[in-house]
C-alpha cells in the first residue's frame, strides 16, 4: 500500500509541474537563465576555487540547470542553459534532455558546467550539440588533478565538465543519455 501511495504522490508531483502558467516573454526567460547561470558559477567557485581561472582562461563555457525524475524503471531530465564564447561574449541559449532506465524513485536537481579549452571544441558543442550516450567511454577520463581543471571530468578532447548536486561537487559524472542543443525560440 505504501508503494502505491508513493507512486501516486510522485505522479501528482510530476503532473503538477506541467500546470499551465502565464507564458514568460523571451526576454524574461533569457534573464532567468542568465541569473541561474551566474548563481551556478558562484556556487562552483565556492566549491572549487580553481574553476574560476579555468573558466576565465577558456575559449568558452556553458552552464545548465537540470531537473530529473526517476519513477520505477524510467528516468528523465530536462533543463536549460547558456553557452558563452569567452572572446566575443556571444551568448547562445540552450536546452538539454535526458532519458534512461534504472530502478529507483526520486527527484534530482543538478547543475552542469562545461568548460571548452578551444574555439573548435566550443563551436562543435554549439553547432552539433553533445550527446552523453555517444561519449560515455570518454567520461571515465579524470580531469587534470591539481591543475586548472581540478574537480572536473574530461568528457572529450578539450571539454571538461563540473557537476554540482545539492551535496556539492559531484564525484561521479552522470551525463549518459543526455542531449544538449540550441534553444531556437530564445536565440531568434
Amino acid at each position: 500500500m505504501k508503494f502505491r501511495t508513493m507512486v501516486v504522490a510522485i505522479a501528482v508531483a510530476i503532473l503538477s509541474m506541467s500546470v499551465v502558467c502565464p507564458a514568460a516573454s523571451k526576454e524574461e526567460k533569457q534573464a532567468k537563465i542568465r541569473k541561474a547561470a551566474e548563481q551556478t558559477l558562484q556556487d562552483l567557485y565556492k566549491l572549487q576555487p580553481s574553476a574560476r581561472g579555468a573558466i576565465q582562461n577558456s575559449a568558452g563555457y556553458a552552464v545548465f540547470k537540470n531537473f530529473g525524475t526517476n519513477v520505477l524503471v524510467v528516468s528523465t531530465a530536462s533543463g536549460s542553459g547558456l553557452a558563452v564564447n569567452s572572446k566575443t561574449r556571444q551568448e547562445t541559449f540552450m536546452k538539454m534532455i535526458s532519458a534512461g532506465a534504472g530502478l529507483g524513485m526520486g527527484v534530482k536537481d543538478f547543475r552542469v558546467i562545461f568548460v571548452f579549452g578551444s574555439e573548435k571544441a566550443l563551436n562543435t558543442f554549439l553547432n552539433s550539440g553533445w550527446s552523453g550516450s555517444a561519449q560515455t567511454d570518454a567520461a571515465a577520463k579524470a580531469g587534470k588533478s591539481g591543475g586548472a581543471y581540478s574537480g572536473a571530468v574530461e568528457v572529450a578532447p578539450e571539454v571538461w565538465v563540473y557537476q554540482i548536486t545539492k551535496n556539492g561537487l559531484a564525484l561521479q559524472l552522470t551525463l549518459q543519455g543526455t542531449k544538449y542543443y540550441k534553444d531556437n525560440d530564445l536565440n531568434k
